[in-house]
């Protein structure tokens, strides 16, 4: 069924219900809460590598921080990947409302139980967990929001809900020039906090009833005996035709954007901790410097998300993402490979975050705008998922290579990942322009011609 009309001028005042901000805020909570938690573990993967790598009977320096750390943050995307597909199939055959709550209590009281790690293999092992949890937020709550908001409005909502990531990031910079100081099992300890935010949703966020009828239809098929396309597994749905186009479309900006984004947002932190040291500063001045330059790069990140569906509203779905692919390449080409002055650096860090951070939200904003609501979540979080395994390799191979190749360099080596990365925007050159258009409905459901007989001939017996 066509939702055209839904489109219909009018100011926000009228078209926005209360049940539309209630998602809206529940979703971009979620989704600051875990951006919260996984930028904490950023700020102390150093800390806590220097920590766990002698109980686990190896040295601490900068080549086996880089390799035991990326094994960590590869592990977490490796969850993340696999939890996102899994809940969005969950997503799609049980409401977005139930799933949504349940990942989101897994990854807060595993990020929270990571505390108590004592080897770096512990902690790769319950970020692993947490990560499964943490897939659930993007895709679930973006086909979410995007399902209750249905206007015109939509595409800035789902924006708007996106800055809730880079929100989490800058109160993790906070609290970390706050608390920091009192070592990273702390920091670790207070990402529990979002499993509180399970009661809001659960109390507040409406079930859309487009999903609630879906499930019913398709339980009341199956009751009958009946069998339609809709009834096919959605994964099989999505890798075939006419629905793998736009999931090979959505996998190719996904990874480009994920991989550059988790390169950097992994080691610029240990690229200032490296300068620093190389100055000769003591190691309270470069936390403090991390801090500082996480709050600026966050801060540019709240506002590439927030604004992108502002942007992609005036010039197109395409033309944003390639707004967002310029300016990421060029800012982090200018910052890492020629290590400017901690004032030139910090002038254009805030840039990169903008960059980094719009075309996150633009595979998020684009996403349930090519697929019905029958595969939605499965579809963006399957090709959240197929970026996220590829993504998990960026910070692994930049720790590698910054060892092997470039001296322990992580600055060149983080942009060698980030080029290669950034090849995902030849997506673009197969991507469909869907400003201005309804959200896909489901087709018509039209029974299966070999199950109608099947069914039939067990009739006339």
């Amino acid at each position: 069924m066509s939702n055209s009309a839904n489109l219909a001028p009018g100011t926000w005042r009228t078209v926005i219900t209360r049940a539309q901000w209630l998602v809206l805020a529940g979703t971009t909570m979620g989704w600051a809460l875990d951006g919260f938690a996984g930028s904490l573990y950023a700020l102390i993967l150093g800390p806590a590598m220097t920590e766990l790598l002698p109980h686990s009977g190896i040295e601490p320096g900068t080549g086996t921080i880089g390799l035991y750390g990326g094994l960590t943050v590869a592990l977490f995307l490796f969850g993340w990947g696999t939890g996102g597909i899994v809940f969005g199939i969950l997503a799609d055959y049980f409401g977005r409302v139930r799933v949504l709550s349940a990942g989101i209590v897994t990854y807060a009281v595993f990020t929270a139980l990571a505390a108590f790690a004592d080897t770096w293999w512990q902690l790769g092992v319950l970020r692993f967990v947490a990560g499964l949890g943490s897939g659930v937020e993007a895709p679930v709550g973006a086909a979410l929001v995007a399902e209750v908001w249905r206007n015109r409005y939509r595409a800035r909502a789902c924006g708007v809900m996106m800055s809730g990531y880079a929100m989490g990031f800058f109160i993790a910079a906070l609290s970390y020039a706050i608390l920091g100081g009192y070592g990273w099992r702390l920091m670790m300890g207070i990402a529990v906090l979002p499993a509180l935010l399970v009661y809001f949703i659960r109390k507040h966020v409406p079930e859309p009833p487009e999903i609630r009828g879906m499930i019913a239809a398709r339980r009341a098929r199956r009751a009958s005996g009946q069998r339609t396309e809709q009834d096919r597994f959605v994964l099989i749905r999505l890798l075939t035709p006419p629905l793998l186009r736009p999931t090979l479309v959505g996998t190719a900006l996904a990874t480009g954007s994920l991989v550059a984004f988790w390169s950097v947002s992994t080691w610029y932190p240990q690229v200032i901790r490296q300068a620093a040291a190389a100055a000769e500063l003591s190691p309270d001045v470069a936390n403090s410097r991390v801090a500082i330059a996480s709050m600026l790069f966050n801060a540019g990140g709240v506002f590439g998300y927030a604004t992108w569906g502002f942007l992609a509203d005036k010039i197109g779905r395409r033309g944003a993402f390639l707004t967002s692919f310029a300016i990421s390449a060029a800012s982090v080409g200018f910052l890492f490979p020629f290590e400017p002055g901690w004032e030139t650096f910090l002038l254009v860090v805030p840039v990169a975050g903008f960059g980094l951070y719009g075309a996150l939200s633009g595979i998020l904003v684009y996403g349930p705008e090519l697929f019905p609501p029958s595969v939605r979540a499965t579809g963006m979080a399957l090709y959240n998922g197929i970026g996220r395994y590829f993504t998990a390799a960026g910070p692994l191979i930049a720790g590698v290579i910054a060892a092997a190749w470039f001296g322990g360099d992580l600055g060149l080596a983080t942009t060698c990942v980030v080029a290669v990365g950034l090849l995902g925007a030849l997506g673009l050159l197969f991507a469909p322009e869907t400003r201005g258009m309804p959200l896909p409905s489901n087709p018509a459901p039209v029974p299966d011609p070999a199950r109608g007989a099947a069914a039939r001939s067990e009739e006339s017996l």
